[in-house]
This record gives C-alpha cells, sequence and structure tokens, in this order.
C-alpha cells in the first residue's frame, strides 16, 4: 500500500540508504533529531548517535550508518550531521496501528489533505521538517564551489544508466563498512523480493482476507467506494480516493489543474468545510477498519512490504 502524506513525513524505508547532502529525516532544529521512539536524539559532541538499544537490526545498521557518514566526511575536511532515521514501525502510530492515537489525528486533521491550509503552522513544522535540517544549514554557508566539493566527497546513489551499482563517495564507503560486499542494487533486489513475499502472505491471510471483506461491506453501507479488499490494499483505499480527488491547491501550494492552468492555494474558508468533510470521511473510515487493523499491523510490522500498511 502506497504511504501517502500530507502532513507527516514519509517513514524512512528499511533497507535503502535515506541520505540527502541537504536534507535528511526531519529535525527540528539545527542540533537534534527524531528517534526511534518518537524522542529526540541529538549527535553528541563526537558527532556520532547513539544507537537505541531497542532497535530491530535494520534500524541500527541505518544508525551506524549515518555514524560512518559522517566519520568519512569529518576525514575529507566537511562537516556532517548524522540523521537519527525513523522507526518505520513508529511511524504507523496515527495511520492506524494505534487506533486511539489515529482516531486523535483523524479527528482534528482528517487524512491530512486540507489540514495544512486551515492549520498552517502544521504545514510549516511539516516543511522545517523537510528542510530545516542540520546538513541544510551547513550546506548554506559553504560557496558554490565548496558545495560542490560536498557533494562530491558525499557521493551519489546508484545509476543503472551508467551501471554503477553502488553508492559513491562517503556514503558508498559507509554502505560498504555497515552492509558488506553486497552492492546497493543487489540488496535492493533481494529487499524487493522479500517484500513481495510478505505482501502474498499477508494478503493470503485468510483472517486478514475475511476481516478485510468485513471492512470493505461497512464501508459499502456508509456510502463509500470500494475498488479492493487485499489486506495491503484496502487500509490505504480511501485515503488515496480523497488525496486523488483533491481539488488542485488543496495541498496549500499552487498547482496544476486538469484544464493546464495554476491554481493557487485553497483559501482557509475554502479548505473549512473540505476540512469538515475530510474529518467525516476519515473518522468512518477508521472505524469501518478497526478490527481490521488490529489483526492486520502486528503482521505487518514483523513482516512489512515496501511502503505498505493499513493507514
Amino acid at each position: 500500500m502506497t504511504r501517502s502524506r500530507t502532513v507527516r513525513r514519509l517513514a524512512a524505508a528499511v533497507c535503502l540508504l535515506p541520505l540527502l547532502a541537504a536534507c535528511g529525516t526531519g529535525a527540528d532544529d539545527g542540533s537534534e533529531s527524531r528517534s526511534a521512539d518518537g524522542g529526540k536524539t541529538s549527535a553528541g559532541s563526537s558527532g556520532q548517535l547513539d544507537v537505541p538499544a531497542d532497535a530491530n537490526a535494520d534500524l541500527k545498521k541505518q544508525y551506524l550508518l549515518e555514524n560512518a557518514v559522517a566519520a568519512c566526511m569529518k576525514k575529507q575536511g566537511f562537516t556532517y550531521t548524522p540523521v537519527a532515521p525513523e522507526d518505520p514501525a513508529a511511524s504507523w502510530a496515527t495511520d492506524g496501528a494505534d487506533y486511539a492515537l489515529t482516531k486523535k489525528y483523524r479527528q482534528k486533521y482528517g487524512f491530512g489533505v486540507y489540514a495544512g491550509i486551515v492549520y498552517p503552522d502544521v504545514g510549516a513544522s511539516a516543511r522545517r521538517d523537510s528542510n530545516g535540517t542540520p546538513n541544510a544549514d551547513y550546506m548554506d554557508t559553504l560557496t558554490p564551489e565548496q558545495k560542490t566539493a560536498y557533494n562530491e566527497a558525499l557521493g551519489a546513489p546508484p545509476d543503472p544508466k551508467t551501471g554503477q551499482k553502488d553508492w559513491t563517495g562517503c556514503q558508498g564507503e559507509a554502505d560498504k563498512k555497515v552492509y558488506g560486499s553486497a552492492s546497493a542494487e543487489e540488496r535492493g533486489t533481494t529487499s524487493e523480493n522479500r517484500n513481495r513475499t510478505n505482501a502474498q502472505a499477508l494478503n493470503g491471510d485468510p483472517k486478514l482476507v475475511a476481516l478485510a471483506q468485513s471492512y470493505a461491506s461497512c464501508l459499502k453501507k456508509e456510502g463509500i467506494s470500494v475498488t479492493t479488499t487485499q489486506p495491503t490494499g484496502i487500509g490505504e483505499m480511501v485515503r488515496l480516493q480523497a488525496l486523488g480527488s483533491a481539488p488542485a491547491g488543496a495541498g496549500g501550494m499552487a498547482a496544476v489543474a486538469e484544464d493546464g492552468n495554476t491554481r493557487e492555494s485553497l483559501s482557509k474558508e475554502e479548505a473549512l468545510p473540505l476540512l469538515t468533510k475530510d474529518i467525516e470521511l476519515a473518522t468512518r473510515d477508521l472505524e469501518c477498519g478497526k478490527e481490521f487493523r488490529a489483526a492486520y499491523f502486528p503482521k505487518f510490522l514483523k513482516a512489512p512490504t515496501s511502503g505498505g500498511g493499513a493507514g
């Protein structure tokens, strides 16, 4: 299932390298970043992150990866602040994994389609999370020539067009240190195969199939269109329909409408009634899928698919 987020950050992928030169997984200011449990983790005086004792194997490797990149960049004469990766399990808390938290979120923001317009501080916070990282701040202090050297030292991702199978630069060095000799491309293939196997298991689970059918029946009674009853698809289905039917400019930014003309962001007055409908829809979807999600998420989080869940 696709993870669509309008207000909240995208959860970090478990098996890919979440490294960018100027933006990482959200930090609130220049010194702190989100930890696995939703708190804040700061790089210490050594410039290294502390790895949470309760982090799973994949998450620990992401912490080690960030630390290895920072150490390599320091040798190259640059500052790279390691950014604490987000625990994928924690990222689903308000997207269905925790019923109470999801209900609280949806009662105010719905699916989040119009929340950034009605509540500007929420949208601004999301933009700060994606743009205001310590590495972005550091890049702003560099000259154009230094930025070029910094990006070269940091490295680039694999590029199938050129036959490059691994990350280059410090990201490549860190990758091999943490993950071993298997190329990023090979690990990606392995991850895709594992995701496919996990999805097949979830979609073939008799209990989940039965609960998904009950979920779909409830939605139909509520007058909500049902386009899939697959366990890996139904939980995000109504949200995606809401996003797909939203008018241009619903995300709080100018957008291109169907007629090709630019549509300015909706005003708060225009968004308010739409948010009310979005809240009603999101709440009905949550209640219809309550039993399904309670059974789905424990299984999904043990064997996740690529970006799929039952939000």
